[in-house]
């Protein structure tokens, strides 16, 4: 394996494990919410509002991922 590809691969996975972590965060913070007295409605609702960024940076990775795997002459006609 190419260090360009090591490099992309540590990278990729650095990202996948952040992203874990902060879908972790948000149900730890959600589970603090609701033991404060936040309504379970309320909760969501903010729950719901804080994953939307986290699976746009997931789909985003994702999309990296499979142009990076595609033969040359096939990205090229995905632009």
């Amino acid at each position: 394996m190419s260090a360009k590809k090591r490099s992309q691969s540590f990278s990729e996975r650095a990202i996948a494990f952040l992203l874990i972590l902060q879908t972790i965060l948000i149900g730890v913070h959600a589970e603090n919410r609701l033991q404060q007295g936040d309504s379970p409605i309320e909760v969501l609702i903010w729950t719901i509002n804080q994953y939307i960024p986290v699976l746009k940076q997931a789909s985003s990775l994702q999309e990296k991922q499979k142009k990076s795997v595609l033969p040359t002459h096939r990205r090229s006609e995905d632009r």
